[in-house]
């Protein structure tokens, strides 16, 4: 396998994170760890069994503020470290010194963050309108929104000393298993014209104009996976179990209840999403495979050429430095404010960029803390995909850095609005790319890519949500066999992609490498959720450019402070209107019927 031109590792940017720490052993880490520790231990000793006192105090708001603010930084200061540890381990998480370090800082971050438990338990413990009452005022006012945030999780706390149980216990549960997953992924190598490759590069051929080495990367993959199924069938039927166990003690009662609570979405909206995108399939996936199994000259294709380049498209590759000006001038083009915060991940460093043994699959964009910045994960090959995956991290990497001035107690955002920027900066780097297709066929091989990314956001992912579900009610009745888990993928793949895909032996174990069902159990349905999201924004900015850019950036700058239904009002949207979903819809919908009018 050659490189392509201009793209190897030497030429593409790797981060510093010398912006957090120097080095795993550098002395300003150190001292953070010891301050972490004893600044930790002095918060518990200040306030725990005191909040309610302190509540009922004539000064409440201002006691109770800076109990707040002291908590905020802590929050602060042990993400940072924890932040830095990540990131230098998804550098090389086969490397056993980056690992370790990991792994002890982790430790070390549990045994403080665990002192910190009982904070969020008291304030919920609290009398409602006692609270509210020192609520009003400043400077506790500052973080009501933070207040009532958690006031929704009150229903399912648990008592101090079995959330603290929980916590601690994490780092020997879901923690570790989370670590033997990525480990396991990293280390697999899958054999390609007699190369062994990691799991990137091998995706990346997948796409490639050659059907054989679609064909036989497709084969490597399904083999490498069955060999080692025994162990990823493990690590699933664990964390399923360990999530029902949590559930169970909680009470929750669906196996995604805990996903939309921390999602801060009913889960009747999130029903409402899957059902109209299942009904959407015959005029969507099913449409628009048959008509790309018609452009290969096929009565149905097999699942290596899902995700092909067509035929009759040119075939293009892209340097880093073209993928970095298209996205920054399809971000200009929008607000020159966007192009110059995105512009600060290229000129200070904080994106890597290269296919490197041992690092970490996939991409994303880490938000660190508000202190700090946002770091970006690529691994970039040069293909057309890899510029919307550039444009879709750069999304995020936007609103992190905007949503960073609420602290870090309320800059994160919830699923239902985190994948706004991100499917936002692809759409606007997608309609600049089209703007600059030379013909007809460069045209529709960019609508028909747009499709095809479209279909993986919307109808991809609420087929891994059904697969999830299905894994996770099936589990409460025992232990699932790989075979078992093989069948659910098999039902759902096949009912979503529709009859013009043909899935062949190996395809049943693709369900093994998606990172998403290990880390983030439920989380999948955020990007279908936020596509379909963007995709009605994306009509209000047509017909309305004045004053968006301000409403768009009044909504990245929230972060968490608000719940989406009241940051959508702005625009005149309502996600938890079933209608809402097929206006998102009915857009993939008509960039399918403009591929099928240049048929004609």
């Amino acid at each position: 396998m050659q490189p392509l031109k201009n793209q190897t590792p030497a030429a593409l940017p790797e981060w510093n994170l010398a912006d957090l720490y120097e080095s795993a052993d550098s002395p300003a880490l150190r001292a953070d760890f010891e301050r972490a520790a004893r600044e930790a231990s002095a918060f518990k000793t200040d306030y725990r069994g005191k909040l309610a006192d302190l509540a009922s105090d004539a000064q409440a708001s201002e006691k109770l503020g800076e109990a707040v603010a002291r908590y905020e930084a802590l929050q602060d200061l042990l993400g940072r470290i924890m932040s830095f540890a990540s990131l230098l381990h998804a550098g090389d998480v086969t490397d056993p010194a980056r690992a370790k370090f990991f792994s002890d800082a982790r430790d070390k971050i549990v045994d403080a963050s665990t002192q910190l438990l009982f904070f969020q338990l008291e304030l919920n413990r609290i009398d409602d309108a006692v609270l509210d009452a020192a609520a009003c005022k400043p400077p506790l006012a500052h973080w009501l929104p933070w207040l009532e945030d958690i006031r929704k999780e009150k229903p399912f706390e648990l008592d101090d000393k079995i959330e603290e149980l929980f916590h601690e216990k994490s780092v020997t549960g879901a923690s570790s298993w989370n670590r033997l997953f990525d480990e396991t992924i990293a280390s697999l190598r899958f054999s390609v014209g007699g190369v062994e490759l990691a799991i990137e590069p091998v995706l990346n051929l997948m796409q490639d104009s050659r059907e054989s080495v679609r064909r036989e990367a497709a084969e490597a993959i399904g083999k490498t996976l069955k060999a080692n199924l025994r162990v990823f069938a493990l690590i699933s039927n664990t964390l399923a179990k360990d999530k029902e166990i949590s559930d169970r003690w909680r009470g929750f009662k669906d196996v995604a209840d805990a996903r939309h609570l921390s999602n801060r979405v009913e889960g009747e909206t999130v029903a409402a999403l899957v059902a109209a995108v299942e009904a959407a399939h015959p005029r969507l996936s099913h449409r628009y495979y048959k008509l790309k199994a018609k452009w290969f000259g096929k009565e149905a294709l097999d699942y290596w050429d899902r995700n092909a380049p067509l035929p009759m498209a040119p075939a293009k590759n892209f340097s880093w430095d073209e993928a970095r000006e298209v996205v920054l001038a399809a971000y200009q083009g929008f607000t020159p404010r966007m192009a110059r915060i995105a512009g600060d991940f290229f000129d200070k460093r904080w994106i890597d960029a290269p296919v490197r043994p041992g690092k970490s699959p996939g991409a994303f964009s880490h938000p660190t803390v508000p202190s700090a910045h946002p770091y970006v994960l690529l691994n970039f090959q040069g293909k057309p995909r890899d510029v919307m995956t550039l444009a879709h991290e750069l999304g995020h990497g936007v609103h992190q850095v905007l949503a960073a001035g609420q602290g870090a107690l309320m800059a994160p955002t919830p699923l239902t609005l985190a994948e706004t920027a991100s499917v936002f900066g692809e759409m606007l780097t997608f309609r600049k790319l089209l703007e600059g297709a030379a013909d007809k066929n460069e045209r529709r091989a960019m609508l028909a890519a747009k499709v095809e990314d479209m279909l993986n956001t919307v109808v991809r992912q609420i087929a891994f949500y059904s697969f999830e579900r299905k894994l996770h009610i099936e589990r409460r009745e025992g232990e699932l066999t790989s075979e078992k888990i093989c069948e659910l993928w098999m039902s759902v793949q096949a009912a979503s992609l529709g009859p013009s895909i043909r899935l062949g032996p190996g395809y049943e174990t693709f369900w093994a490498y998606i990172p998403h069902f290990v880390h983030s159990p439920f989380y999948v349905y955020a990007y279908a959720f936020g596509d379909c999201l963007v995709n009605s924004l994306y009509g209000v900015y047509q017909k309305a450019h004045e004053g968006f850019a301000e409403r768009y950036f009044a909504l990245l700058e929230a972060g968490g402070s608000k719940p989406y239904n009241e940051l959508l009002a702005p625009f005149g949207l309502d996600a938890r209107d079933p209608a809402f979903w097929k206006i998102g819809l009915d857009m993939i919908e008509g960039l399918i019927a403009e591929l099928e009018a240049m048929e004609e």
